[in-house]
């Protein structure tokens, strides 16, 4: 039979995360009800990103290219992630942590060759 009262410590700490986030996300709004913060006016309502009104529709699609660039950039910085800590103790841990790292940069530049050969790299 399981002891359900080893749980009890994780039960808790959810219960204190989930009740601090409630109160990080409501209380701010609260306080600005109550204060009179809250005010909305179309000035407050309008759009604000680029600081001028939107001139096309936002569900327009973007080209492929965009994204395999963006993934692209997310997979050579996490190239560099890995190769930091990998640098720092290369020496002590020998030849299979070399050649393991060597293995890994190769399928990361056989990536970027198959990508470079395909045209996802140009840019019209």
């Amino acid at each position: 039979m399981v002891d359900l009262s080893q749980y009890l410590p994780i039960l808790l700490f959810l219960g204190v995360a989930l009740a601090l986030s409630a109160t990080f996300v409501f209380l701010p709004m609260l306080v600005g009800r109550l204060t009179g913060a809250h005010q909305p006016t179309p000035e407050k309502l309008s759009e604000y990103e680029c600081g001028f009104p939107a001139f096309e529709d936002s569900r327009s699609q973007f080209d492929v290219r965009f994204y395999l660039v963006a993934i692209l950039f997310i997979v050579f910085d996490l190239e560099a992630a890995f190769l930091f800590p990998w640098a720092v103790t290369v020496f002590d841990l020998g030849w299979v942590a070399w050649i393991s790292m060597m293995v890994f940069i190769a399928e990361l530049a056989l990536g970027l060759v198959y990508a470079w050969k395909k045209g996802a790299l140009e840019w019209e």
